[in-house]
């Protein structure tokens, strides 16, 4: 059709459906593709990037006027627009789909797998399905203002109050924005410095009495209704040690002559083999355990369904519950009390009550095996048992 003779919009609005489908030339690769059923769209014939023929479509009729449709067609002649194919399509949905902070979280978390144990691997994706990615998962991560995270973060701790969770999530998207950097998937990493502006508060977790109301509570828990629990929360006391640590003993960690319990790295928080020193209080209380337990398993708390697991991770804050320490003291407060006393005590010897809590320091020195520190903790351990028999006075063997 020359140029003289191309329709206008009047023109093409009028045009009627035929028995077969047909088209109808406009300006040179400009088709109108006329349907049975009536129903009009432009077409652009045009030779693709593999330099074969294909059709484009450039959209219905008369949604796309064809004033539209010619200037969109001599942009794609003029290589100003480019021929998007199917397979396009998918590569740029693929690219979309990898660029998304949920994928981005998935793909740092897969790093996860040989280093962290099943039962923390699970707990931790948990988290972050249910804190992250709801608000951020669809999300281009390269979009995300700092901003938005300091926004973010700061409305969690305040509303949620879970100030060690935050500090975790706010690790775990740091280090996967670290990894896009090391990709060449980002340029910078936007949570950068952001604890320097997140509130600092006592986390759940670590809730704890005063030294002074320990002789109350430690007489409460020597008067638990299970002798086994008693001693479990009577020993977190006198040792101690992350709550998941000895939920997770076992018999076989304890050498009785040399007086030590070695946790392997596969218990520890930081992977790495770490001994306590045991003293005699804590000796007398895992002679009783012994003595006292009704059935064989390697664990010094089996399960209460199945001698081939621990207790549950809930079983030692729900007595402390019961006991009427709700919000007061959790089983990992404990800690807390032990480092102020020691920290005070032992004023010059940070490092040693640094190993005592198994807290890894920074630095090449920071790698410490079971014996760090382990003959000058022996001394310390002792001394915090005496200092709690000393103020709570000693149990009673008969009470277990």
């Amino acid at each position: 059709m020359s140029r003289n003779k191309l329709l206008s919009d009047v023109a093409y609005a009028a045009i009627k459906a035929k028995d077969k489908e047909y088209r109808i030339s406009d300006i040179p690769g400009l088709y109108m593709k006329v349907q049975t059923s009536g129903k009009k769209s432009w077409q652009l014939r045009l030779k693709n990037n593999e330099g074969k023929w294909a059709w484009v479509g450039l959209g219905a009729y008369p949604d796309v006027s064809v004033k539209i449709a010619r200037s969109q067609t001599l942009k794609y002649q003029s290589g100003e627009l480019q021929i998007v194919t199917r397979q396009d399509r998918l590569l740029k949905a693929q690219q979309d789909q990898s660029e998304l902070f949920e994928q981005l979280m998935r793909d740092w978390i897969d790093t996860k797998k040989n280093t962290w144990e099943p039962a923390t691997f699970k707990k931790e994706v948990q988290s972050i399905e249910k804190h992250l990615l709801p608000v951020f998962g669809k999300r281009q991560f390269k979009d995300i203002r700092s901003a938005e995270w300091l926004e973010f973060f700061q409305t969690k701790q305040r509303e949620d109050k879970i100030f060690n969770r935050i500090e975790k999530l706010v690790s775990y998207c740091r280090n996967a924005y670290d990894l896009a950097v090391f990709k060449d998937k980002a340029n910078y990493n936007p949570l950068i410095g952001i604890t320097k502006f997140l509130d600092k508060g006592e986390s759940d977790n670590m809730k704890h009495v005063g030294i002074n109301e320990l002789p109350e509570m430690l007489q409460k828990i020597r008067e638990y209704r299970s002798p086994e629990i008693s001693i479990g929360l009577e020993l977190l006391i006198l040792m101690f040690p992350r709550p998941g640590e000895l939920r997770n003993a076992k018999w076989e960690q304890f050498d009785f002559e040399e007086r030590v319990w070695i946790r392997p790295g596969s218990m520890m928080k930081r992977g790495i083999e770490h001994g306590i020193p045991l003293s005699s209080q804590v000796l007398t209380l895992l002679n009783t355990l012994k003595s006292i337990s009704k059935r064989e398993s390697e664990y010094l708390f089996p399960a209460r369904d199945s001698v081939n697991k621990p207790i549950s991770n809930l079983t030692f804050n729900a007595a402390l519950n019961r006991m009427g320490y709700f919000g007061r003291q959790n089983p990992h407060g404990f800690r807390h009390i032990a480092s102020t006393k020691l920290n005070d005590h032992y004023s010059d010897r940070e490092q040693v009550i640094e190993a005592a809590l198994a807290h890894l320091k920074s630095g090449v020195k920071g790698a410490y095996d079971k014996g760090a520190h382990l003959r000058e903790r022996y001394g310390i351990m002792q001394f915090w048992a005496d200092h709690i028999e000393q103020i709570c006075g000693a149990r009673e063997v008969f009470k277990v």
